[in-house]
């Protein structure tokens, strides 16, 4: 018998790699739908100076956009911000960018908010956000150059420039947080949640 025991795969409103792996490493079989939204106008909806609360809104809209066209499935959808005291941010959208927000969080403590939302019919059944919070090193810009170049077009996959499962671990001094919630995706509440549901086997 499986683990998954909803009749359909859980749909991931997300092209996130490390998210999808996550789910099926989990045993829960996983069809991937990106969802089409406008991030940055659907952000400026969240209430202001709040990045958890725009991460959960994030999340929700990503779920129900994906929803609508699934009827009957089970919907996840997930997204993370980062800020840096009263300063949010956003993917960078080219090297330059990367390097500035790397600059920017250099010898400095931030929050990596993610959140996790199921939607299903067009009903949000469920929402959750985690925090966690690291801190960089005081690394060199030479430093900086070298990452960038190891890295490459990775360091625009996620906010801040980086990814702690690869070579970005090298960018931090401390890390106080859960490691799914780094990654991208709450894990532990989304599988509580589905226990309680009946749609993951207790």
């Amino acid at each position: 018998m499986d683990l998954w025991l909803f009749p359909s795969p859980l749909v991931l409103a997300s092209k996130s790699e490390i998210r999808r792996a996550v789910l099926q490493a989990a045993g829960m079989p996983v069809e991937v739908r990106p969802a089409d939204i406008d991030e940055r106008a659907v952000e400026r909806q969240a209430e202001a100076g709040d990045p958890a609360a725009a991460a959960t809104l994030l999340a929700r809209e990503k779920a129900r956009a994906v929803a609508v066209a699934m009827p009957g499935r089970v919907v996840v959808g997930a997204d993370q911000t980062l800020a840096l005291g009263q300063q949010r941010f956003s993917k960078p959208r080219d090297r330059a960018g990367a390097r500035a927000q790397l600059l920017a969080l250099r010898g400095r403590r931030h929050g990596l908010h993610a959140a996790v939302a199921v939607v299903k019919d067009g009903e949000v059944l469920f929402a959750y956000c985690g925090t966690a919070f690291l801190t960089m090193r005081k690394f060199s810009d030479a430093f900086v150059d070298t990452y960038l170049d190891r890295v490459g077009d990775a360091a625009l996959q996620s906010v801040g420039g980086y990814q702690l499962e690869s070579a970005g671990i090298q960018l931090f001094e401390s890390v106080d947080g859960d490691h799914f919630t780094i990654l991208g995706l709450p894990l532990m509440p989304l599988l509580d949640f589905f226990r309680g549901r009946g749609w993951l086997m207790a």
